[in-house]
């Protein structure tokens, strides 16, 4: 497992052929993304606690080459305090993609207006061949915002002949494989960790179990499904092999990684 200037080193001379991408899973739902030079950071989390059962593999200030930076949503471990401030500082040309709910929280942490591109479903952001789309994300429930829109979203990028969703923290809701049928997904980053009534009552909101993660893939029939949001926490974890079990009995034809934090995986073209 790679991490800190190893881990920073081995991302920045990561060569890449035509329609391929790279990607390193650093924990929860936060992974690095590697397209055709541009390096993209999803839901980064990198705050040091003791509740972590997965130390940061970096620090805020290592990160100087981010080119875009996701939070799907203000939950601390999606839009952590300490990574915001800490790349926006290390990486001075990085822009900053969040819900327009959650823009205030961004710029809160000292981020710029002119740096935060903020989206709601349905809202297309373009720019140098870099094309993002966001649909709604059901974290328990929507929570929409009669005049801001909808504080969770799931994430479309497309680049240089690849396109990855990824999904945040949500649900597998009635409607969510129509809308994203559009798109033909190279990559797709999914939560799998559930929920349930004891975490509910704790306001650990849930997100779709391995069952639901693995019929979703089967809707969109990605390159490569990566489960993540099991890893972190021990009273909000899943066990992956559940996932992968079901994967391979249900859909035996498709793809999936299940790895190790800070391991270089390469989707080739």
């Amino acid at each position: 497992m790679k991490s800190n200037q190893a881990l920073i080193r081995e991302i920045d001379q990561t060569q890449l052929k035509e329609k391929s991408a790279a990607f390193w899973w650093i924990g929860q739902m936060g992974f690095i993304v590697k397209i055709a030079g541009k390096i993209f950071y999803f839901d980064p989390y990198l705050a040091v606690r003791e509740t972590r059962l997965v130390p940061p593999l970096l620090k805020p200030e290592e990160v100087t080459h981010a080119d875009w930076v996701f939070g799907t949503h203000a939950h601390s471990d999606h839009i952590d305090k300490t990574a915001i401030p800490g790349i926006s500082s290390a990486s001075p040309r990085a822009r900053f993609v969040c819900s327009r709910v959650a823009k205030s929280v961004i710029t809160g942490l000292g981020v710029e207006d002119r740096r935060i591109v903020d989206l709601d479903e349905g809202l297309i952001f373009q720019e140098d061949g870099l094309k993002i789309s966001a649909i709604a994300a059901q974290h328990e429930t929507f929570d929409r915002h009669s005049e801001s829109g909808y504080p969770y979203l799931c994430f479309i990028v497309e680049y240089a002949g690849i396109t990855l969703l990824h999904m945040g923290d949500t649900l597998k809701y009635d409607g969510i494989s129509a809308k994203l049928s559009r798109w033909k997904f190279d990559l797709v980053f999914i939560p799998i960790n559930g929920r349930d009534a004891e975490r509910l009552a704790r306001r650990c909101y849930g997100n779709m179990t391995y069952q639901e993660a693995v019929d979703l893939a089967g809707d969109l029939q990605p390159r490569l499904t990566v489960p993540g949001h099991y890893d972190m926490f021990a009273n909000n974890s899943e066990d992956p092999e559940k996932f992968s079990r079901y994967m391979d009995v249900k859909f035996p034809d498709l793809h999936y990684w299940i790895g190790c934090h800070g391991e270089a995986v390469i989707l080739k073209a």
